[in-house]
C-alpha cells in the first residue's frame, strides 16, 4: 500500500484540495538514531529545525536542515542527563530567529532531583550551550515539559508538577527574561473549573503571541478529562484566568496520554486535541474568544469515514491567516497521516482533508511559514523519522509583518557603529534600542542608515523601529 501511494505522490503532487503541491517525502536521518516524538521548528531563513528522542540511550537527537541537506543528528544530552522520551511525549523545541530552545525532562521521572533542563543555541543550531537546569522546585516531581518564546525570543516553559508522593497535579509556567540563563519561580496555569488535578498523563502544550499566554491541558475533574487552557495577559508572568475548551464531558477512569495543541490569532484560541467523549477517539477543533473566556464553537476535524477506527495526537500550526491541522487516524486498520489546511482561517477548512503518508505512523508535527508547510512525523516501519514539505499561495500579506528580508541590521555583533538597510523608506521614523528586560537606552529619529552605540555597555540588545505600520524588531550583540 505504501509503495503504491508513493508512486501516485511521484505522479501527481498536487494535493487533492489544489491548494498544496507537495514535493516528495524523505528521512531525516537513518533508524539508528531512533524517532520518537519529533518536534519541529524554524531558525531565521525559514530551515527546520527538528528534535526527536531515542529511547535505547535516553537522549534527544537533533538536526537542521542547512539548505541542501538534514545535517547528521547531534547527541544533545551527556551522559549525566537521560532523556524522558516516548511515541507519545519527549523533548520539545522553540526558536525566534536563529536562538533556538530545547526543552528535556531527566529521568528518573518520579526522582525530585530529576528536573526540566534547557539547551539553547544562538546561531540556529549550528551549536548548543551546556543544558542549564530551569529551577529547583524543593522536593516536587516534574514532568512534559513544553516550551514557547516571547516576543522578545525568551522562553517560556510549562511544565507538570507533583508532590512527593506524585500527586496534586497542575501545570506550572516559568520564564526567563536572559535567554534562557536563568528562570522565574513557577507560577501555577491550571486549577480552572473546579477541578484540583489535571490528567496526570497528559502532556500540554504553551503557546504565546504578544503579551498573551495559554497553557493548554487535559483537566481530571473527577475523571472527567476535558481540555482547558489557562491564560496570562503579562507574558506569563502570571495566569489569572482560565476556561474550557469544549463540552464533551469525557468520563474516563484511565489515562489517555493525549493532549490539546493551539495557536493564538488575535482574540481568538485555536485548539485541537482528542476526545473519547462520543464513545469513539476522534479529533476536534475549538474556537474560543480569549477576553470572554469562553468557547464559541467545537467540531469533529473530520465527517465520517468509512472504517474510521481512532483518530489522534493532533497538532496545529499558523502563519497569518493559513492554517494547518495533523494527526494520526485508523481507517481499516490502516494508520494515516491527514492534513487539514487553508490559506484563510476566516474562510474555514477546505471539506476534504489531504493525506501526507500512509502506513506505520504514530506522532507528528507541522509548521507554516510564508507559503510552506512543513510535516514531520514518526514512522515506525522504516524506524526513522520523516519530513515532507509543501507550498502554497497565501492568502494575503500578514497585518502587521514583513518578512525579516525588509529589514536588516549589520554589523551583528557590533562595536560602534550600527547601519540600517530596508526596502521601506525608515526617513524620520523613530529607532529604539531597548535591553533584554525592556528598559529604553537609545531612542532618536533616523536621519540616516547608521547609528552610534559606540556608548552602550556590551551585552544583548534589541533594536526596535515602527514604520509604515510595520513594527521591525532585530536582536544584536554589542561586543
Amino acid at each position: 500500500m505504501k509503495q503504491l501511494f508513493t508512486l501516485i505522490v511521484i505522479a501527481f503532487c498536487i494535493s487533492a484540495n489544489a491548494q498544496i503541491t507537495w514535493n516528495m517525502g524523505m528521512n531525516v536521518s537513518s533508524n539508528t538514531y531512533g524517532n520518537m516524538h519529533p518536534r519541529m521548528s524554524l531558525n531565521r531563513a525559514g530551515n527546520p529545525l527538528i528534535v526527536w528522542g531515542r529511547i535505547g540511550d535516553q537522549s534527544v537527537l537533533f538536526s537542521r536542515w542547512n539548505g541542501t541537506i538534514f545535517t547528521t543528528p547531534v547527541k544533545l544530552n551527556p551522559t549525566w542527563l537521560t532523556v524522558a522520551t516516548a511515541s507519545w511525549m519527549g523533548p520539545d523545541i522553540a526558536s525566534h530567529g536563529d536562538t533556538v530552545y530545547v526543552v528535556v525532562k531527566r529521568t528518573p521521572e518520579a526522582s525530585d532531583t530529576n528536573r526540566i533542563f534547557i539547551f539553547t543555541s544562538f546561531n540556529g543550531g549550528i551549536s548548543f550551550n551546556t543544558p542549564v537546569e530551569t529551577g529547583v522546585i524543593g522536593d516536587s516531581i516534574s514532568r512534559f515539559p513544553t516550551i514557547a518564546t516571547d516576543a522578545s525570543g525568551n522562553p517560556i516553559v510549562a511544565f507538570m508538577k507533583f508532590n512527593p508522593s506524585f500527586l496534586n497535579s497542575r501545570w506550572v509556567v516559568i520564564k526567563s527574561t536572559d535567554y534562557g540563563s536563568t528562570f522565574s519561580i513557577d507560577k501555577k496555569a491550571s486549577g480552572w473549573g473546579n477541578s484540583a488535578d489535571v490528567c496526570d498523563c497528559c502532556p500540554g502544550a504553551i503557546v504565546s503571541e504578544g503579551n498573551t499566554s495559554a497553557v493548554l491541558y487535559r483537566n481530571n475533574n473527577s475523571n472527567i478529562r476535558d481540555s482547558w487552557a489557562g491564560i496570562s495577559n503579562n507574558n506569563a508572568t502570571s495566569f489569572t484566568s482560565g476556561f474550557a475548551l469544549e463540552n464533551n464531558n469525557w468520563m474516563l477512569m484511565s489515562c489517555p496520554a493525549t493532549g490539546p495543541d493551539g495557536v493564538i490569532i488575535g482574540d481568538t484560541l485555536y485548539s485541537t486535541f482528542m476526545s473519547g467523549g462520543s464513545g469513539n477517539y476522534r479529533n476536534y477543533l475549538s474556537k474560543s474568544s480569549i477576553n470572554s473566556g469562553t468557547f464559541s464553537s467545537v467540531s469533529n476535524l473530520t465527517g465520517a469515514i468509512t472504517g474510521l477506527t481512532l483518530q489522534n495526537y493532533p497538532r496545529i500550526a499558523s502563519d497569518g491567516k493559513a492554517m494547518a491541522i495533523v494527526w494520526k487516524q485508523i481507517v481499516t486498520s490502516s494508520a494515516q497521516l491527514p492534513i487539514l489546511f487553508t490559506n484563510d482561517i476566516a474562510k474555514g477548512f477546505s471539506i476534504k482533508y489531504d493525506t501526507v503518508d500512509l502506513d506505520n505512523i504514530t506522532n507528528a508535527d507541522v509548521v507554516i511559514r510564508n507559503g510552506k508547510i512543513f510535516v514531520v512525523w514518526q514512522d515506525d516501519n522504516s524506524g526513522t523519522v520523516k519530513y515532507r514539505i509543501g507550498m502554497y499561495t497565501p492568502s494575503t500579506t500578514r497585518t502587521n509583518e514583513v518578512s525579516e528580508n525588509n529589514f536588516s541590521v549589520y554589523p551583528n555583533p557590533v562595536s560602534s557603529t550600527i547601519t540600517l538597510q530596508s526596502n521601506i523608506d525608515l526617513e524620520n521614523e523613530e529607532v529604539k534600542i531597548v535591553t533584554v528586560l525592556g528598559e529604553t537606552v537609545l531612542a532618536q529619529k533616523i536621519n540616516n542608515t547608521t547609528i552610534d552605540v559606540s556608548e552602550l555597555n556590551n551585552g544583548i540588545y534589541f533594536i526596535q523601529i515602527r514604520a509604515n505600520k510595520y513594527l521591525f524588531t532585530k536582536k544584536i550583540i554589542k561586543q
